[in-house]
């Protein structure tokens, strides 16, 4: 913020953008409120969400033993023992990551069989400290109005419920790129991703893509931190050129 400030550029926050349309080569934006913003380009920086459980006690121990970014908050977990909800690459690829610095792991996935990549899999049973169970769906986030003490799971092929006691939790189930009102404009893979190319140019001319909503691989800060930085250098290429 205090960076943006040394630059003439207006900050207008607590908007919500509900509405997008392209008229001649300007992008009209409308908000909840009924304000509206026109240009001749348009980075879409709007990020993605992580899937949810949608379990109670889910969202009242967020922070505080649940968590959704091994990378971010696996450390606060050495020595301890967590699970992993979800069985596909993310999943187990932080499974065996948390493995290395926890002192047990716990996969749980829905489905009958894990999803991801069979490199991955054979990998995760070569440690010694993880256990998986697959036909597991997750009922209630377990903790003592402080933090996270266990998790209730029901296996779905007896019905069988149980509390496992545990430290933390780490739920992979997918992220979801917040494209909403975009996804109508400009192309995007089957998960709702925008489509850019190595520019960060979506297929509407004027319309750029930037960071987690967009295709490019791995969701970290410092990847998105990049492409918008991207992104800014090819609007101004563009309109230096007077493609927009």
């Amino acid at each position: 913020r205090t960076h943006l400030q040394c630059y003439p550029i207006d900050l207008l926050e607590h908007r919500r953008i509900e509405k997008i349309e392209l008229k001649d080569k300007q992008k009209v934006l409308s908000t909840a409120n009924g304000e509206k913003f026109s240009a001749p380009a348009v980075i879409v920086a709007t990020g993605a969400s992580w899937r949810k459980l949608n379990v109670p006690g889910e969202t009242e121990y967020i922070g505080r033993g649940l968590a959704f970014c091994p990378h971010c908050d696996g450390p606060f977990y050495k020595g301890k023992h967590v699970a992993v909800v979800g069985g596909g690459n993310s999943g187990i690829e932080a499974a065996i990551d948390l493995a290395g610095i926890c002192s047990k792991v716990t996969v749980l996935e829905f489905l009958d069989n894990l999803k991801a990549d069979q490199v991955l899999q054979e990998k995760l049973k070569s440690l010694p400290n993880v256990e998986v169970f697959v036909s597991s769906q997750t009922l209630e986030v377990i903790g003592n109005g402080n933090k996270v003490t266990g998790i209730r799971v029901k296996n779905r092929a007896t019905e069988e419920a149980r509390i496992i006691e545990l430290d933390g939790i780490f739920v992979l189930i997918g992220l979801m790129p917040n494209s909403g009102i975009f996804r109508e404009i400009v192309d995007t893979n089957r998960i709702g991703e925008i489509a850019i190319d190595t520019h960060c140019r979506t297929n509407i001319p004027g319309i750029y893509a930037a960071g987690d909503v967009s295709t490019v691989p791995y969701k970290q800060i410092i990847i998105a931190m990049g492409e918008g930085a991207k992104a800014a250098l090819s609007t101004f290429e563009d309109r230096m050129r007077g493609a927009i």
